[in-house]
This record gives structure tokens, C-alpha cells and sequence, in this order.
């Protein structure tokens, strides 16, 4: 059996960033490696620069996701995208050019109505322990946010802490348990893999490697516009 917390992670909106730049700035649709990193790291009262600590707690922790339907008043929620057009200075506006434009147009996308369900566990042998991550997650050092500064929280990260043979069966343990689920641990060996781009690379700032999840229940799909 191994020892999994759990997090809710609901908010009017959210934005889980995929590889981009300055211009355009795309929402995957379920909360990923890094955005999940960063949350948890928050929580903990990491900073930016110390890389030594974001490095231990990256090769800490694993994440599955759970994208649930959210229900408010009693009615299930359709997950819809939207896009926010405002304008940036000093930014760069591509990968390919350094030069610092005075003002660049930006499209950022979000999701509203999403809720997700979290099941977190530690590798043996971690530099950060599981109660530790739990008792940051119920009193955050700095404020937890789902994606960007302007997505508020509408509930407390913490769900429960359990064990359960693997990530599926830890889920299932949490209602709604219908909804996709992803996850950075295999169960049957045998699952369909989606990839991408949310590693992040400690030592190199907003730069990301390509990584795997694997899709435990239903099937990958995209939000709508």
C-alpha cells in the first residue's frame, strides 16, 4: 500500500500553461507536471532561485489528475475556454528574437468551471515527506493559485490523506470518480500515453522537457472553445 494526499482544486477559473511565449499563451486542459510543481512548491514556501530545494521536491513527488465535473447549485457544469486579450510591455514576443518590444499584444486562455481531484505521493527515499507536504497544503507559507496570480482558490487545497495499492484506486476512493485520469505512475502496463512539453528544467527557467502521462480512465480530449 502506498500513502497518497489528496487535493481538490477548484476555482471559477484556472490556466495549466502549455509551451509557449509572450504572444499566445494556451491552457492544457487538466493541470500538469509543472503547474502542479509550482503549486505544491508554494505551499511549501519555495522561492524561484533555490534551485536545490525545486530540484528535491521535482524528484519527490509524482501527481495523477482526475478531471471531474463540477457541479454548482446541484448542476454539472460544461468546462468551457476562454480567452483574455490585453496588451504587455518590456516582453519578448517570440523565442526567436531578444529584442524587448515596448508593447506586444498577448491571448491568454483559461478554463472556467473546471475542478480537478489530485492524488500526490512521494518516491522512497524523498527528500520531502508526504506529511510534510500535507500539513503545507492546510497552511500554505505562500498563496496558492490554480495556474495564474488571477485564479483564485474557491475551496482549501486539502481533500484527505489514504492508501491505496496505486493512483487509480486512490482516486476512486474520492468522488465524482467518473471523469479522465492521468497520471505519471502505469497500473496495467497497458494504458494509451499523452505527451507533453511540462517538465520543467530546474537550472533553466521556463524552459520544459517532453514528459508522459498515462491515461488510467477515459479518454484525452481538449477543452472546448
Amino acid at each position: 500500500m502506498t500513502d497518497y494526499l489528496i487535493l481538490k482544486l477548484h476555482g471559477p477559473m484556472q490556466a495549466w500553461g502549455q509551451a509557449t511565449f509572450e504572444g499566445r499563451r494556451p491552457t492544457a486542459p487538466f493541470p500538469g507536471r509543472s503547474g502542479l510543481l509550482g503549486l505544491v512548491g508554494a505551499c511549501l514556501g519555495l522561492r524561484r532561485e533555490d534551485g536545490t530545494r525545486l530540484q528535491a521536491l521535482s524528484d519527490s513527488v509524482r501527481f495523477a489528475v482526475r478531471c471531474d465535473t463540477h457541479t454548482p447549485m446541484g448542476k454539472p457544469a460544461r468546462v468551457v475556454k476562454i480567452t483574455d486579450y490585453h496588451t504587455v510591455k518590456d516582453a519578448r514576443e517570440s523565442y526567436q528574437g531578444l529584442k524587448s518590444h515596448e508593447t506586444i499584444q498577448t491571448w491568454r486562455d483559461y478554463l472556467c468551471d473546471a475542478a480537478f481531484t489530485v492524488a500526490v505521493w512521494t518516491r522512497p527515499g524523498s527528500d520531502f515527506l508526504l506529511s510534510e507536504l500535507g500539513k503545507s497544503v492546510r497552511a500554505p507559507r505562500f498563496t496558492p493559485f490554480l495556474g495564474r496570480r488571477s485564479c483564485p482558490l474557491s475551496r482549501p487545497l486539502f481533500e484527505t490523506e489514504l492508501q491505496a495499492d496505486n493512483p487509480l484506486a486512490a482516486l476512486e476512493q474520492i468522488p465524482p470518480g467518473n471523469g479522465v485520469i492521468y497520471s505519471e505512475q502505469s497500473v496495467t502496463g497497458k494504458e494509451r500515453i499523452f505527451r507533453v512539453r511540462d517538465e520543467p528544467i530546474i537550472n533553466l527557467p521556463r524552459q520544459f522537457a517532453s514528459h508522459e502521462w498515462f491515461i488510467l480512465q477515459g479518454e484525452a480530449g481538449y477543452v472546448p472553445e
